[in-house]
């Protein structure tokens, strides 16, 4: 049992417990009205528009170029063959020097040539002898046919005679041409001007001369300026050209010389002109191609044939087009885009039909006006609907800084 102070103890314990937990609810309650009374503390400040650069298109007259690859090829090319035989004496030219027309590249060995035309000289000398004392019995013949000294059948003999003998003089003479004729071969000299290969063939060796293309090769010769390119133009492209000649929107390369543009290797604008000057009779079964050709100044002689260039070929007439900086298209997929602003500052996501490049611009076909502004840096700070700061730019788009 307890007793009065075993009570009393009760009583202030459970006084102390009711005094503590009000405590606690007071706080709780307090915290929450606090809580109440501020702002969410979860809550960011919005962020500020992309600062982005915007043009306006370029309006201006330009004319396509289709590009093709081609390959050079020299307008003439020689293959330097002797016409004699014989031990060469000494070569007279500079591996891959120019040479001129005419110029002595190689000396055959000329003796065993000249002791032949000293022969025919002797023989042309015999058959002219001959020829004189025929002409005298002739003579003598005819003057004593009158008085019936002689037969008319031996005057027929002398006549016949001479004949013989002019054959004969014909025949030393020629011989002899022949034999002239190969001391000049044994002076080899190049056929065209042009740039020279290599010496195939060194002092003291031994050539075979023919007019038969079995001679020995001595080196070769090909020009420079101008030159050729050759080039293969696709079926579709064909029929786009022949459907433009047909409306009159575009002359036929066939009839007119039409201008070409050439790209070396390395370059990044045409640095040569030329002119169309050749158009194959048939496409080519194996690839649907078409070869043709133009010939390209080469004035510098810088482009050697065999060498690879990108050639540009007008493709329209002159018209009207919307140009922009290349950089300011993207790519979405399997269509073209640029980036619009729109008049609140939003941005728009536009797709467009490309054109090709004209003087560093990107021409737009399809999907743009003259007046929208596009995203010409900045892109990727861009975002589709969201609002952005547009600067724009010091020089419109087509400008140059």
């Amino acid at each position: 049992m307890s007793g009065p102070d075993g009570s009393e103890r009760l009583v202030k314990k459970h006084d102390f417990v009711v005094t503590r937990l009000s405590a606690i609810g007071a706080l709780i309650t307090g915290a929450f009205v606090l809580t109440g009374c501020g702002e969410p503390a979860s809550q960011a400040a919005a962020p500020p528009p992309a600062p982005v650069t915007v043009a306006q298109p370029v309006k201006r007259t330009v004319t396509d170029w289709d590009e093709f690859t081609g390959r050079f090829e020299a307008v003439e090319e020689v293959q330097v063959r002797p016409r004699v035989g014989g031990f060469v004496n000494s070569v007279e030219f500079q591996d891959g020097a120019i040479v001129h027309q005419g110029d002595l590249l190689y000396v055959i060995d000329p003796r065993p040539f000249e002791a032949v035309a000293t022969q025919a000289e002797g023989q042309l000398s015999d058959a002219r002898a001959k020829v004189e004392l025929a002409k005298r019995e002739l003579d003598r013949g005819l003057s004593l046919v009158q008085s019936s000294a002689v037969s008319e059948q031996v005057v027929d003999q002398r006549r016949q005679a001479l004949q013989a003998a002019h054959a004969a003089e014909m025949q030393a003479e020629g011989a002899l041409k022949v034999a002239r004729l190969n001391i000049e071969f044994t002076h080899v000299t190049a056929p065209l001007t042009g740039r020279v290969g290599r010496h195939l063939v060194s002092p003291g060796n031994l050539v075979q001369g023919s007019d038969t293309g079995t001679s020995t090769l001595l080196t070769s010769i090909v020009t420079l300026d101008p030159i050729y390119v050759y080039f293969d133009m696709d079926e579709a492209t064909f029929i786009k050209y022949s459907k433009l000649w047909f409306e009159g929107r575009r002359p036929s390369s066939r009839d007119t010389a039409n201008p070409v543009q050439v790209t070396l290797a390395g370059e990044t604008k045409p640095s040569h002109e030329g002119t169309i000057n050749f158009l194959d009779n048939r496409l080519d079964v194996s690839t649907g191609t078409l070869r043709s050709r133009a010939v390209i100044k080469n004035t510098d002689l810088s482009i050697l044939p065999g060498q690879f260039g990108r050639v540009r070929l007008i493709g329209s007439a002159p018209y009207e087009a919307l140009l922009i900086p290349d950089v300011a298209v993207a790519t979405d997929q399997s269509r073209k885009i640029v980036f619009v602003v729109k008049p609140d500052d939003t941005v728009e996501a536009r797709p467009v039909v490309l054109g090709p490049l004209d003087d560093g611009l990107r021409v737009i076909r399809d999907g743009l006006k003259a007046e929208d502004r596009v995203i010409v840096n900045g892109i990727q700070r861009a975002r589709v609907g969201a609002k952005v700061a547009p600067k724009t730019a010091q020089a419109p788009a087509g400008g140059k800084s």
